[in-house]
């Protein structure tokens, strides 16, 4: 890891209609735009939807480093957020976050040492860790 602090820097142009271009130098250009909710298209990415990719990334990345570091024996992940957006006060604002996972171990005697470790990821996770939100962890622990 790079010493810290880390700086991340994106740029988004726009015109007075359509889509966004959301772009940084090392990275391929994408498409954004209001979510359905919002009166959008439905058909790009929109940022509560990158928000929640941002959360659910993390999330595994942070698992993969502590399953490497536990030198856990695992198969497959598969993570789903979801966040809930309300409005509070007079902002409206993601007062809910919930991660389901399903995670696959070669051997159902870690099935613990696993639920321990994807639990220890949560924690971790930079992206929810920066968050207001209520976070909520739903685990599925199967073995092969």
């Amino acid at each position: 890891m790079n010493q810290l602090p880390h700086l991340y820097s994106v740029s988004v142009a726009a015109s007075p209609e359509g889509s966004l271009r959301a772009f940084a130098d090392h990275l391929p250009e994408i498409k954004v735009n209001a979510p359905v909710q919002f009166d959008g298209p439905g058909d790009q990415w929109s940022p509560e939807e990158l928000l929640m990719a941002a959360a659910a990334n993390c999330f595994v990345l942070s698992f993969r480093t502590v399953a490497g570091i536990a030198k856990l024996d695992w198969v497959s992940i598969e993570c789903s957020s979801s966040g809930e957006l309300d409005k509070v006060e007079r902002s409206m604002v993601f007062t809910k976050m919930t991660n389901k996972v399903r995670l696959v171990v070669a051997d159902p005697v870690s099935k613990s040492k696993a639920e321990t470790l994807l639990r220890k990821a949560e924690a971790i996770c930079i992206v929810s860790n920066s968050l207001s939100a209520d976070k909520f962890l739903e685990l599925e622990v199967l073995s092969k």
